[in-house]
């Protein structure tokens, strides 16, 4: 194996209109749907649910880029990682008040919601508490 630094895998995160991200990285850790999944090269091929959380991408032993998702699907290969996200936001440019505001407008919606729209307000609850602990834990960090 190539010293540490090294090795590189390819990382692809795609929306439903774009792709959002394509680069080389050290490592990406997944909110997969059982857990974190933490991604090297040379990972074992696997495919997963995500659950809504984060996507931190790391390089040179700490983490250069964090990314929030609402959900999708992650796909690993000894030599790429992709994740097709249904949203993508960049935690980084949210505020703790936004994510607040998200949660109250979910939990609004989950109110509202008639039985039919019932269980996509309550992912779309899920995801905007995900969004608020990941943001507060983000800028706690900092």
């Amino acid at each position: 194996m190539a010293e540490a630094g090294q090795q590189k895998i390819a990382f692809d995160l795609v929306t439903p209109t774009a792709l959002a991200i394509a680069e080389q990285v050290d490592m990406v850790v997944v909110p997969g749907s059982e857990g974190d999944i933490g991604v090297l090269p040379g990972h074992t091929p696997l495919i997963t649910t995500l659950r809504p959380g984060l996507v931190d991408i790391h390089n040179d032993g700490r983490i250069t880029k964090s990314l929030f998702v609402t959900g999708g699907f992650a796909e690993a290969t000894p030599e790429r990682c992709m994740v097709l996200a249904e949203t993508v936001l960049t935690v980084a440019d949210v505020t703790p008040q936004d994510a607040q505001a998200r949660l109250a407008e979910a939990r609004e919606s989950l109110a509202a919601a008639g039985a039919e729209a019932n269980a996509a307000a309550k992912d779309e609850v899920r995801a905007a508490e995900a969004l608020v602990e990941a943001v507060a834990m983000r800028r706690g960090s900092n």
